[in-house]
């Protein structure tokens, strides 16, 4: 699968398990995925796994650049809400955020697999497991616009987001398993909402991804062979 069509798996993806304008995610997800079998997790909300998959032969990972995209008609939704036309977000907003988003997104899951022990190439190899994130339905609380007037924005998270998570085999392309999930970034307590606060809990909420990704990586290893669902 290339790029593109990564792009609209992991966006079909989310928009079937996700509850619409907020984080949380279906109760009922289907229980096999392309050929992958669903199975418990404790790190992330849902996993699928291809029965059979070995992962104990991987000690190095590509990192595809992390894709982001915002929810359907966030922008227009959130542009209903303002009154003040010079507080709207633009469209050259939304791709600024999307392309320094996936730049920083990139640049955590790389750090978290290094520092974990696996290096991080760019050429396939029978040891080697190709890796394809995507966060997704992006949802900005209080997006910190240029106003007219001295204005503050308060709100108890800096927004919402979900996570695809995609593991190949580096060689033959075979994917091997899926992992979705959605969180709240932030603390939910209400305090004053701008660019420096709300980049630091989606890059915390980004961390959390990634360590959730390595330590996943462990324990396939150990739960490999994969049992059929």
């Amino acid at each position: 699968m290339d790029r593109r069509g990564f792009t609209s798996a992991v966006l079909i993806a989310a928009a079937a398990v996700a509850a619409p304008h907020s984080a949380p995610l279906a109760a009922k997800p289907p229980e096999s995925w392309d050929g992958l079998a669903r199975v418990p997790s404790k790190r992330l909300k849902f996993v699928y796994l291809l029965p059979g998959a070995d992962f104990r032969g991987y000690s190095k990972v590509i990192l595809d650049p992390t894709e982001v995209a915002f929810r359907k008609d966030w922008q227009r939704d959130y542009n209903n809400t303002v009154r003040d036309l010079s507080g709207r977000v633009q469209a050259a907003d939304v791709e600024k955020v999307v392309e320094e988003g996936g730049k920083a997104a990139t640049e955590i899951f790389r750090q978290a697999f290094a520092d974990a022990g696996y290096p991080v190439v760019t050429a396939p190899g029978p040891d080697v497991l190709r890796l394809r994130t995507g966060v997704v339905n992006l949802s900005v609380t209080a997006p910190d616009q240029p106003r007219a007037g001295r204005s503050h924005s308060f709100a108890g998270e800096a927004g919402s987001a979900q996570i695809i998570i995609e593991a190949r085999d580096s060689m033959t392309n075979a994917l091997l398993g899926r992992a979705v999930d959605g969180q709240v970034a932030g603390d939910t307590t209400t305090l004053w909402r701008n660019r420096v606060t709300n980049r630091a809990d989606f890059r915390l909420l980004g961390k959390s991804w990634a360590k959730s990704c390595v330590n996943g990586l462990s324990e396939l290893k150990k739960m490999s062979p994969i049992q059929g669902g």
